[in-house]
């Protein structure tokens, strides 16, 4: 892609973001920035084999069935990105160093190396800002029309990191919201076979994330990240478990954050 290019995605190919239930009644918005693994073709698959792009480098492995499930059982909104981290990273910073990386884990991406502003524009104006605006737009589409909004992140990890194993089955991320995190952590406590991380395995900041630091924190919502461990959920059967498992504890959520006012009551 040279300094004139002003289009990356050919017109055949997927636009940056799916919406589900688009017209859902559930206070609960399910975001998810890593949901796909696709390259623009432009890109020829940052010079990476076709297996690296199906790893936990490339996208959250589980969390796009995951989500939809969710949004099924909530009657809840979902809002995917659907290309890869490795292309451009949707829960970074533009101006993070992470936002295009070049090199994951271990992994280096010959296709990040060298790119010019002009290339960095493209990712972020076609993939990046239409995934966020829309975000946007559903919430002050919400605001405008008086429905109440939880925002909720749905990302998945992998069980090995950098040779460590991990010990969480799910975990949840958060900043400075203390309404639903910690209602969360409660749900997925009573849980007894579950290990779960609070903000582990990662925790949000301004400096590291984008979706809750924008979309939850700037606008005063509640909200929470939820991590979920990649081979829980790495076939059907296992995002449909899962979707049960938090439809669930959503469900408990709801009711307490109505019980407690901080929802209207139904």
């Amino acid at each position: 892609m040279n300094e004139l290019t002003k289009t990356l995605l050919a017109a055949d190919e997927p636009r940056a973001v799916t919406v589900y239930n688009a017209n859902a009644t559930s206070p609960f918005l399910l975001v998810a920035d890593h949901a796909g693994n696709l390259i623009p073709r432009a890109l020829g698959r940052l010079g990476l084999a076709a297996a690296e792009l199906q790893r936990h480098i490339g996208w959250d492995i589980g969390i796009a069935g995951l989500g939809r499930w969710l949004a099924e059982a909530l009657d809840a909104t979902l809002i995917q990105q659907n290309y890869s981290r490795l292309a451009i990273d949707c829960n970074r910073p533009l101006e993070a160093s992470s936002s295009i990386p070049a090199i994951s884990e271990l992994t280096e991406i010959p296709g990040n190396a060298g790119l010019t502003d002009a290339d960095k524009m493209a990712r972020a104006d076609e993939i990046f800002r239409p995934y966020h605006d829309r975000i946007e737009a559903e919430l002050d589409r919400r605001r405008q029309s008086g429905q109440a909004t939880a925002l909720v992140s749905l990302h998945s990890f992998t069980p090995v990191y950098a040779g460590i194993k991990r010990p969480w089955h799910v975990g949840t991320l958060y900043q400075s919201d203390t309404r639903l995190p910690p209602l969360l952590l409660k749900g997925l406590r009573a849980q007894a076979d579950l290990v779960v991380g609070d903000n582990e395995p990662y925790a949000v900041s301004n400096e590291t994330d984008y979706t809750i630091p924008v979309h939850g924190e700037a606008r005063g919502l509640m909200n929470t990240g939820i991590e979920i461990r990649q081979d829980l959920i790495s076939d059907q059967a296992g995002e449909a478990e899962w979707a049960e498992r938090l439809a669930a504890i959503f469900g408990e959520i709801e009711a307490e954050l109505r019980m407690q006012a901080l929802l209207p009551a139904a």
